[in-house]
């Protein structure tokens, strides 16, 4: 069979487009968010400044990168941090695991560490 070997001049235009495509569909929706809210994470509640506002990141609330309303109903800011949380979590709960150190995958616990503590707390020694 006789393949043809990709243009690799051409791959990488289609990439440096795509990129740069992505770059601009994310600046327009992320100045929108920095306008509509106040430049808080929205889960750790750090204050971002303009001296560290590149560590605060859009997050959309459904993961649907395309769907970008103005009012921002789909948008939340996060810190870095926090954004790389809740995207490992959303991974970690459509698998039913959670990661090990090594890459070992485990079940996630269900129980509570805390149960009976206060009936404990009660008794004297």
């Amino acid at each position: 069979m006789n393949r043809k070997t990709p243009d690799q001049a051409k791959l990488d235009r289609v990439v440096i487009e795509a990129r740069r495509a992505r770059e601009l569909r994310e600046q327009d929706y992320r100045a929108q968010a920095l306008k509509l809210y106040p430049w808080i994470c929205g889960r750790c509640m750090r204050e971002f400044t303009r001296e560290n506002l590149r560590e605060l990141t859009v997050h959309h609330r459904n993961h649907d990168h395309d769907f970008n309303p103005a009012d921002g109903s789909n948008w939340e800011l996060l810190c870095v941090y926090c954004h790389e949380q809740e995207h490992v979590r959303l991974v970690e709960a459509a698998q039913g695991l959670g990661s090990a150190p090594g890459g070992e995958t485990r079940k996630v616990g269900t129980g509570n560490p805390f149960a009976g503590l206060a009936d404990l707390l009660k008794t004297p020694r």
